[in-house]
Formats: structure tokens, C-alpha cells, sequence
């Protein structure tokens, strides 16, 4: 090729890297500038939590932000959901979500804006409330790329969907949302986005799992009945707490002994409830579990699974037909969420260019639960993407690397994000991978 011929393209190339490394460039000032205002939206947010399905407050304060930004609000979609809307021309539809709820938790961190939050929960106990899974800062973070992408209007075309979802933490919201016509009544995506905070990684950086990232989550109810009577005189009774106890340890077999090698599972007995003295033996026995794997053939074979075993030792146990013991699955379930291959990639690069690949990290799938997933799940099949944001203080970090000493985990009383680097960080990645789905590349 001709020097004539090869210089436009040279020029042009170059003339791409300046534009691109100018964007790069407003959104950190634009995240710098825009720290100061929302640290007081992320304190409000961390000192008035609100539980699963309660979120009333939090919601309305998520929606008045958004809206001050200049977003299109529709509020209580799917219970206390929320639905923003910034439509600046032709081009794709992508949605970020950050979901509201906090946790039945007493806060610990000494923070001067802990929580002091107490409330009654769904059994009419009075608990602790506090914002121990970082949703505080996916809220505060979603008003943050809502102001950049605003000001940045006219370095993009298409539709910009934000929802603050309600009820994460029991794997109801997601669900509630599309019940009330999430993809019906507002712009249908073509990509799904979402971040997370992480209690593994340094503040300043990003974290990605390409394929499964979380995993599917069952949580089940078991009862075992039996026939109650006198601890002197086992004989005339039918007891439920030995069989529970059989129970309890053949369950084991089903990861061990039925599930492939290759395919994680977990079946964790959490709870076990029964009798009321020393010697009186019970009518019945009351079991809750939690179930995690990744594949839907692995958790359906493990829900049937455990409908047999229980029902077999029962059997075993002389227990008639009618007593056998009871297996629910709670509506607190969710499907595995599976990050898009090629979209997770794609933003890998984005997130490498964007912060330094220093600050990028490959992460491994964990057994935690998401319904963030769910939306991924509709006939639509749209490819979606949940991140890691990094919210250890670097230091603390390299502390407890260098001394192995565990760091406080999500859903601790002690964990706190590293609140500015954590926040500009999660402006900076959310914001290039929104601008980077709006370029229209495939």
C-alpha cells in the first residue's frame, strides 16, 4: 500500500485512540468531580436501611436522585422497584441495575454514620439493619454513572434503563420486576449490566467471571414426623430426631455419591429445630437447607434427591405413607447467573483500558446467590454481565495478604467499603462499559 493510501488510515486511527483516551479521561473527572456531592447520598443511604420488601424509603430517595440527574423515574414497579429511563437517540438499550435491600444485621464497624436501624422482620422479631453487602454503594454508584452518561450525551446513542431492584437478598425482586413488565413496559434491553461489591479485592479495581459466576440457590424446609412419647419408652414411639439425624448425614450422599465430580454442589444443613425436653420425644422434626450448584440438571436431581432419601428412611423407619416427611422449596430461590461469554470478554478489555490491567482481575465462581441472573432467563435470552467492584482499602488489603488474616466478608457486621476509591471506581468501570455497548460494535 502507497504511503498516499496507508496516511488517511494512519491519521484516522490515531485521531480514534485520541478520541477514545479524551473519553477516558472525562469520566475520571467527571467521577472526581462528582464524589463530593454524593458522599452525603451514600452516608444517607448506609444510615437508613430498609429489609427486603420494605424498602419504601430507600426507593423513593434512589428515584428522587435519579430523577435530579434528569432520568425519566416510574416508581413501585415489582413492589418498591425502580425504573429510570435517558433516551438520546438510535442506538441500543442497555439496562444497569443496583438493588436497595439491607440485611438483618447489627453493624459493628464503628463507622460515625453506622447504622442504628432496628425493625421488626417478616416473624415479627425485632433485629438490627444494616447495609452489609455494599448495596449502598450499588445505589450511589448507579446515580453517579446516571450524571456521567448525562453529561456525556453527546459521545453516545441509545436508551439508558436503570432499576433500583427491591428484595436481593431473598432472590425475590428480579422476579417481581418482570411479573410487573420490567421488559414489557419499558424499552427491552439488549444487554444487561450490574456490579457488585467485593470483600476479596483491593478498592481501584474490577473483578469478571466469564461463564457461570454465581450460583443457583434453593432454600428448603424439610419436616419430619414421627410418633412422640416418653424418652423412657422409646419402643412406643416413632422418634423424628434419630431419623433427623439420619437424614442430616445421608443427605450427605448426594454430592458425594450422586453428583458428577466435576459439577459443584453443596447441600448445607443450617438449621434443625425439635423437642421441648430432655425426655419427652418429639412428633416432629424441623430441618431448613440451603442448596448451591450451578447446572439446572444438578439442581433438580438434588431437590428429587432429597425427596427420596427422606421419604426412604422413613420407610425404613416404619413411618406410614401419610407421615412421610414434608420437602417445600421456598420461593427464597433462585437460578444460577451466568455471565455471557462474549460480552464478559468485551468488557474485560474495556475495564484493562480503562483502569490499567493491573487493576483487572480473572475471579473465580463462587457459590453465592444472585437473581440479577434471572433476567437473562426470559425467552429474550439477552446476553447480560455482573462485575466485581473492589472495596478493601488497598492497604488493609496488602495487610492481610501479607499476615493471611481473613478480611471482614459480605454479610459481615464488620464490612465497610473503602467508600471514595470504591465509588470512582465503580463510576469509572460502569460508565466505560455502558459507553462501550453504545458504540454499537459487535
Amino acid at each position: 500500500m502507497s504511503i498516499q493510501r496507508l496516511l488517511p488510515l494512519l491519521l484516522l486511527a490515531a485521531s480514534s485512540a485520541f478520541a477514545q483516551l479524551d473519553l477516558r479521561e472525562s469520566i475520571r473527572a467527571k467521577a472526581e468531580q462528582l464524589y463530593p456531592d454524593l458522599e452525603p447520598v451514600y452516608r444517607d443511604f448506609h444510615l437508613h436501611p430498609e429489609l427486603s420488601g420494605k424498602e419504601e424509603r430507600t426507593s423513593e430517595r434512589l428515584a428522587e436522585q435519579l430523577e435530579k440527574v434528569g432520568l425519566q423515574v416510574t416508581r413501585r414497579v415489582g413492589g418498591f422497584g425502580v425504573v429510570a429511563l435517558l433516551k438520546n437517540g438510535q442506538g441500543p438499550t442497555v439496562l444497569v441495575r443496583s438493588d436497595m435491600d439491607a440485611l438483618p444485621v447489627i453493624e459493628q464497624t464503628g463507622a460515625p454514620y453506622a447504622s442504628t436501624t432496628k425493625t421488626n422482620d417478616a416473624k415479627g422479631n425485632l433485629v438490627g439493619v444494616m447495609h452489609a453487602c455494599g448495596h449502598d454503594m450499588h445505589m450511589t454508584v448507579l446515580v453517579g454513572v446516571a450524571a456521567t452518561l448525562m453529561d456525556l450525551k453527546d459521545k453516545w446513542k441509545g436508551t439508558l434503563v436503570m432499576i433500583g431492584q427491591p428484595a436481593e437478598e431473598k432472590v425475590q425482586g428480579a422476579e417481581a420486576m418482570l411479573k410487573d413488565g420490567l421488559f414489557r413496559r419499558f424499552p427491552k434491553p439488549d444487554f444487561c449490566l450490574a456490579l457488585h461489591c467485593s470483600a476479596d479485592l483491593p478498592s481501584g479495581s474490577i473483578g469478571i467471571t466469564e461463564g457461570y459466576a454465581l450460583a443457583n440457590v434453593d432454600s428448603v424446609d424439610i419436616v419430619i414426623k414421627g410418633v412422640g412419647g416418653h424418652g423412657a419408652w422409646p419402643h412406643r414411639t416413632k422418634d423424628p430426631v434419630v431419623l433427623a439425624a439420619q437424614t442430616v448425614i445421608a443427605l450427605q450422599t448426594i454430592v458425594s455419591r450422586e453428583t458428577d465430580p466435576t459439577q459443584p454442589a453443596v447441600v448445607t444443613v443450617g438449621s434443625i429445630h425439635g423437642g421441648t425436653k430432655y425426655n419427652i420425644i418429639p412428633d416432629e422434626v424441623r430441618l431448613q437447607l440451603t442448596l448451591r450448584s450451578y447446572s439446572d440438571e444438578v439442581r433438580s436431581h438434588t431437590i428429587e434427591a432429597i425427596k427420596r432419601i427422606t421419604h426412604g428412611l422413613a420407610d425404613a423407619a416404619g413411618i406410614p405413607p401419610e407421615k412421610y416427611p414434608t420437602v417445600t422449596v421456598s420461593d427464597e430461590s433462585s437460578p444460577a447467573t451466568y455471565n455471557d461469554p462474549a460480552l464478559s470478554h468485551r468488557l474485560a478489555e474495556v475495564f484493562k483500558t480503562t483502569l490499567g490491567a493491573d487493576h483487572f482481575a480473572s475471579t473465580k465462581p463462587i457459590m453465592g446467590a444472585e437473581d440479577f441472573g434471572l433476567l437473562g432467563r426470559t425467552e429474550d435470552k439477552i446476553p447480560l454481565c455482573i462485575f466485581w467492584l473492589g472495596t478493601v482499602d488497598p492497604l488493609k488489603f496488602k495487610e492481610s495478604q501479607a499476615m493471611k488474616t481473613p478480611l471482614p466478608a459480605l454479610h459481615s457486621s464488620q464490612y465497610l467499603p473503602d467508600r471514595e476509591l470504591s465509588f470512582k471506581t465503580g463510576v469509572r468501570a460502569m460508565s466505560a462499559a455502558v459507553l462501550e455497548l453504545f458504540s454499537g460494535k459487535r
